[in-house]
């Protein structure tokens, strides 16, 4: 299994509303693309203050590296991943993506 991490510095202009419209197409690929097992998202809730401003995140869980790699270029995924480039703080550079094979 891969564990797909996305941590996100949304702009502060976006309200709460925008956010959750944001993380809610996130969860919607779950259904249009194969090999998605589940999608889960929210804000930062760790006492430790180290989030340097990632405030928000999801993970995606996916069957194998096949899966993952399937998903990339998937025409819904290039959609979504550019309405999140275009809502992030600096565009690309206020997004984090790690990847962990479980």
């Amino acid at each position: 299994m891969i564990r797909h991490i996305v941590l996100i510095r949304f702009r502060e202009e976006l309200d709460r509303a925008e956010i959750d419209r944001l993380l809610k197409s996130v969860h919607a690929l779950k259904d249009r693309i194969p090999g998605i097992l589940a999608v889960s998202s929210g804000a930062d809730g760790s006492p430790e203050g180290l989030d340097k401003g990632f405030a928000h995140g999801f993970v995606v869980d996916f069957a194998d590296a096949a899966a993952r790699d399937a998903y990339l270029p998937h025409p819904a995924h290039v959609e979504v991943g550019k309405s999140l480039v275009a809502a992030a703080r600096d565009g690309i550079n206020g997004i984090l993506v790690f990847d962990l094979e479980m």
